[in-house]
């Protein structure tokens, strides 16, 4: 028997491969499928199963692309409803893999249709289990994604959780090794261990959800504190994993389609699509596209486009750096923008070639921005999440987080000059970019953020 875990790390979601005598089980894809399919391959082995743990909301999954590339049957949980041919398993119900067997424990309280995915050895023994988003470590799933879909609250599903938590999961022996969904840095929880694996009897000894003396109503309280608001394209990722989607090639083919500097600012005006460049922040303060907004392909990418662009059907146009084309549209992909026209053929550099227009981000180092807050006011604006501005921050510093900043356009001045930071330049770039692309430029971004500022002197 092998176990892997395929772990990407910009979505912080684990997908799951499983082999046993030549039979292998893929538990929630990415979008891009071939890799499976190639790991298989080379291995001898034949994809029988893939296993869904629910209809995912922060990425779109492979399963109907693998499905149609090899054969195997996609497997739900009691309760799913999509629209393709599936097979919806009954509570209990076994599948057979080689040697070893899978069975399916239904896990109600994220979705309803939540189902972890118990691994069982070949002497028919409890070896691991695969939690989707019921069972994270150091953490359980929100259970305030599904209330339209179940007509019911957040507080109803997170009792049905408790329930699933106890009936279902910590009844299984300490020794079963637990393989989450996510892992740090998901929306999809508030309080994910760095960790990607451990043992179930760790999780009940640290994991606040799983305290045996634990009441039902102190779990429906813990669970449903400090929720905030969930990324914007996450229904629209549950539809797609729901009721279908273009397969990956035909994004990758219309999406990585080269364009002249002239072919590309013709495409922008005639779309109205959002130029993204997803080049390293420097890059972008030394010259970019005017209006263009930057996310760095490099930084947590995904979840950052989805959380502000939002709309995935909006067009976009693609500035990268060299050979990052193909990657770029993918990764987008993974989250549902799947609209994606073409990108910029030799990069910005083609564009300044060209005697186009650009734009640049003004800065100043953090030892001048001390200086200037010594000799006068100046107006700082802190873009971290309200946790991290909770630990330190420059002294009457307004706090603006990234997530939310288009609901903060109307208190940044407009006459007057400000400042702004993040922890270490990334995400002030992108907020940075936001500004500029609705008309303000009058602020300079605070190189090296506030790790810059604390070690230049400043008292957080």
């Amino acid at each position: 028997m092998k176990v892997e875990q395929i772990y990407t790390g910009c979505l912080a979601q684990g997908a799951y491969y499983i082999e046993s005598k030549g039979e292998v089980a893929i538990i929630d894809p990415l979008r891009e499928v071939q890799p499976y399919i190639d790991k298989a391959t080379k291995n001898g082995a034949k994809i029988k199963y893939i296993f869904e743990t629910h209809f995912h909301a922060d990425f779109v999954s492979g399963h109907i692309t693998l499905s149609k590339e090899t054969g195997a049957p996609i497997v739900y949980g009691p309760t799913a409803n999509p629209d393709f041919d599936a097979v919806i398993a009954e509570d209990g119900q076994e599948f057979p893999l080689g040697e070893v067997s899978i069975a399916v424990l239904h896990t109600p309280g994220h979705t309803m249709e939540s189902t972890t995915y118990l691994l069982k050895d070949k002497d028919g023994k409890d070896h691991a289990i695969f939690s989707g988003d019921t069972l994270f470590l150091g953490d359980v799933g929100r259970p305030d994604l599904a209330q339209k879909a179940a007509h019911l609250t957040q507080e109803e599903l997170a009792g049905m959780l408790y329930d699933s938590l106890r009936r279902k999961i910590m009844p299984l022996g300490d020794d079963v090794i637990v393989y989450p969904g996510h892992g740090a840095g998901s929306a999809c929880g508030k309080n994910m261990m760095k960790e990607t694996v451990d043992s179930l009897g760790n999780q009940k000894k640290m994991n606040y959800a799983l305290r045996e003396d634990m009441t039902r109503e102190e779990f429906i309280k813990e669970v449903t504190e400090g929720l905030l608001p969930p990324p914007q394209y996450f229904p629209h990722n549950v539809r797609m994993n729901k009721e279908g989607y273009a397969d990956i090639d035909e994004v990758l083919e219309r999406g990585a389609k080269p364009l002249s500097p002239s072919e590309f600012e013709v495409l922008a005006n005639k779309t109205g699509a959002v130029v993204l460049d997803v080049r390293h922040q420097s890059d972008f303060e030394k010259g970019h596209i005017p209006r263009s907004v930057f996310i760095g392909i490099d930084g947590s990418f995904a979840p950052w486009v989805g959380a502000l662009i939002m709309d995935t059907t909006q067009p976009i146009l693609l500035v990268t750096p060299e050979g990052r084309e193909e990657e770029t549209v993918t990764r987008l992909s993974r989250v549902g923008f799947d609209n994606t026209l073409g990108y910029l053929k030799g990069g910005f550099a083609s564009w300044k070639e060209a005697n186009r227009e650009y734009d640049t981000v003004n800065s100043v180092g953090a030892e001048e921005l001390i200086k200037m807050l010594k000799e006068n006011k100046v107006q700082v604006f802190d873009v971290r999440k309200e946790t991290e501005y909770e630990e330190g921050h420059v002294e009457g510093a307004h706090l603006t987080p990234l997530d939310y900043i288009n609901d903060h356009l109307r208190e940044f001045p407009e006459g007057e000059k400000f400042y702004i930071h993040c922890a270490g330049g990334y995400r002030s770039m992108i907020a940075a970019s936001i500004l500029k692309s609705r008309g303000i430029h009058n602020f300079a971004d605070i190189s090296g953020g506030f790790g810059a500022i604390k070690q230049a002197g400043i008292n957080g």
